[in-house]
């Protein structure tokens, strides 16, 4: 039965929908396992590409994660008007390829072609995803984002520590880049294979014809802002939660070289340690996703909270408990991404929602992703002092007083939630 609040857009089968919500985990583990793979490697690539200073190797992290967030709006405007199939399909190949490219890569500039590549590829996925699931899964929707989840927590968990390993194991960080490129290709394909197409949405309208007033005339395509005051609150929510997520991101540079200078950590060492951040998502992201769907912000105010409070404490634990802590966190944090996705997915009608999470994400992506460098350009200030471990504990302490200060961005989503039946004719 078709629900009330979507009008004009057939879903799926339930077969269909739960085969291609676990088809899109499986390209959701591949988009995060690129996020994190060089994470381990940034020693190794300063030492073969000649780069000199740590800061050019992570800069590289935060030029791909720029190229994927940049083009997220047009991505979104896609999404609502194309299939998402395909997007998922092209956009996975094409972020494969630029990692087959860059495990290649003979100096510094072709490393950054390789790594834009492989970024403008990504940006396809979490448009078209969160989009096509939140469609599939009008109710129960803070539980459907958070199995998608696993898929994250998956990619999360494995990538770190294979491209260690894989690194230390043949003493060369092209190694892991290149399998791992390899098996994303090879992934992409089988996506297109097996997976089935999702109907496109239809425009929103004020009755249930399919998309057409009751005149019987098109109805235009729905404003992504229908008055100014929508764009001002939501510009201030992209920006209040581009600080958890700065923060977030900033953990894994932060971490992969605190751990590997100042206690001594290898590559598959500090890779090993960062996995275990992920190790328990696969279970808080559905079990806080079916949670938050009777009290969505609660859970949000309660996750962060203890997110921080973690966060600023790694710097004062002994080397063995940082792994765990970092599991504990994990546990927490990771399960705030699709408890937010869902409540801006059901804050908006579904023909704007490619939009709106694209350009969201396109705010947040391209700040919260500037702390790769910014984490890397720090601790080369530090010289001599990055092997102390009290060095860093400004920066453990600030990032997690910029997770707190994102709470700021509830009111946001409370304000869009309120206005969501202006989006209506």
């Amino acid at each position: 039965m078709r629900p009330a609040s979507e009008p004009g857009n057939p879903l799926p089968t339930p077969t269909h929908k739960t085969r291609t919500l676990w088809l899109v985990g499986i390209l959701h583990a591949f988009t995060h396992v690129y996020h994190v793979a060089l994470l381990p490697l940034y020693l190794r690539m300063r030492d073969d590409l000649h780069l000199g200073d740590v800061d050019r190797a992570t800069a590289l992290m935060s030029v791909m994660m720029a190229a994927y967030f940049a083009p997220s709006y047009l991505v979104g405007v896609l999404t609502d008007r194309m299939s998402r199939k395909k997007l998922l399909g092209w956009g996975l190949f094409v972020n494969a390829m630029g990692f087959v490219g860059l495990s290649f890569a003979p100096d510094y500039a072709t490393a950054v072609v390789c790594v834009v590549v492989a970024g403008l590829g990504g940006s396809c996925f979490h448009p078209a995803a969160t989009a096509l699931v939140a469609r599939m899964f009008p109710v129960g929707t803070g539980k459907a984002l958070g199995l998608l989840g696993i898929g994250a927590s998956v990619g999360f968990l494995i990538g770190p520590f294979l491209s260690g390993a894989l690194a230390d194991w043949t003493g060369n960080w092209r190694v892991p880049v290149l399998v791992l490129g390899v098996a994303g290709v090879v992934a992409s394909g089988l996506f297109a294979w097996l997976s089935e197409e999702s109907p496109a949405p239809a425009p929103a309208s004020a009755t249930s014809t399919g998309g057409r007033a009751a005149d019987g005339k098109p109805v235009g395509r729905v404003r992504l802002f229908p008055r100014p005051m929508f764009a001002f609150v939501f510009a201030a929510m992209a920006l209040l939660f581009c600080l958890r997520d700065f923060a977030g991101n900033g953990l894994g540079t932060l971490s992969s070289l605190f751990l590997q200078q100042a206690h001594g950590f290898s590559a598959k060492e500090a890779g090993l340690a960062l996995s275990f951040i992920f190790l328990a998502a696969p279970i808080g992201n559905p079990l806080f996703g079916h949670l938050s769907d009777t009290a969505r912000l609660r859970w949000l105010v309660a996750l962060v909270a203890v997110s921080a409070a973690l966060f600023a404490s790694f710097p004062h634990l002994p080397a063995p408990a940082v792994k765990w802590a970092f599991a504990v966190y994990g546990f927490f944090l990771i399960a705030t991404y699709p408890i937010v996705e869902a409540e801006l997915m059901q804050s908006v009608p579904d023909a704007v929602r490619g939009r709106f999470f694209g350009l969201f994400i396109t705010v947040g992506g391209l700040g919260g992703n500037a702390a790769h460098w910014a984490v890397g350009a720090w601790i080369h200030r530090l010289g001599p002092d990055a092997s102390r471990v009290a060095a860093y504990v400004p920066v453990f302490s600030g990032l997690a007083g910029m997770m707190l200060c994102s709470l700021g961005a509830l009111l946001c989503l409370r304000w869009f939630r309120a206005h969501r039946g202006e989006y209506l004719p």
